[in-house]
């Protein structure tokens, strides 16, 4: 007979009861594994462990900041016309007239989940072809802009370049050298659990 919290074991007719928590006794044979047995088991491999939800390292965090501060910038001017009118236009002002330039903006928006979405070093790994792909996107609007600039057959169209639209461009080419190393590498994963607790996996 034995306690199914305390797992104390007891002579069959001793006891009725756990003396010490209180609780019925049972066949040993009916009760499960204890947690101790279960922690012994087969530990998960570090990479699949899950992590805090607001854990911000090996690119995770990183790769979020980038997104949310992409996103303003695509509502700032991008564009200061000066003729055949002075006016500024943001990237959404552009978009509703080039409508692939609405890419960037759901680059920055579906890179987010993407990367905070993964909870494992590895599910981080795994994605760094989306987020690659998706930190890629606002660059590659802004550098077509760049290189081939809108153009009027009926009036003069003078305009220069605004700064949120080259640090875009400069944000997107840092969140792509990001993904391309989203997770880390497996081999220097700090252990959390066992007899290794807090050292380096080589």
């Amino acid at each position: 007979m034995a306690c199914p919290f305390c797992r104390e074991l007891f002579q069959e007719g001793e006891e009725t009861a756990c003396p010490v928590c209180g609780v019925e006794l049972s066949p040993l044979e009916k009760l499960g594994p204890s947690h101790d047995v279960l922690a012994e088991e087969i530990p998960v491999a570090p990479e699949n462990e899950v992590l805090p939800r607001l854990y911000l390292g090996r690119g995770r965090g990183a790769l979020g900041v980038l997104g949310a501060l992409g996103m303003p910038l695509f509502f700032m001017p991008w564009i200061h016309v000066t003729l055949p009118d002075t006016v500024d236009l943001s990237g959404f002002d552009l978009a509703r007239r080039l409508v692939w330039v609405w890419m960037a903006l759901a680059a920055w928006v579906v890179l987010i989940p993407t990367v905070l979405s993964r909870r494992t070093i590895w599910q981080l790994r795994t994605a760094r072809v989306a987020a690659g792909f998706l930190s890629a996107v606002p660059a590659v609007t802004t550098l077509v802009l760049l290189l081939r600039p809108p153009k009027s057959r009926l009036l003069p169209l003078q305009f220069t370049f605004e700064w949120p639209l080259y640090v875009t461009f400069a944000l997107s080419v840092v969140a792509v050298a990001l993904a391309v190393r989203l997770g880390g590498r497996l081999d220097d994963i700090k252990v959390r659990r066992g007899s290794s607790l807090g050292e380096d996996l080589h």
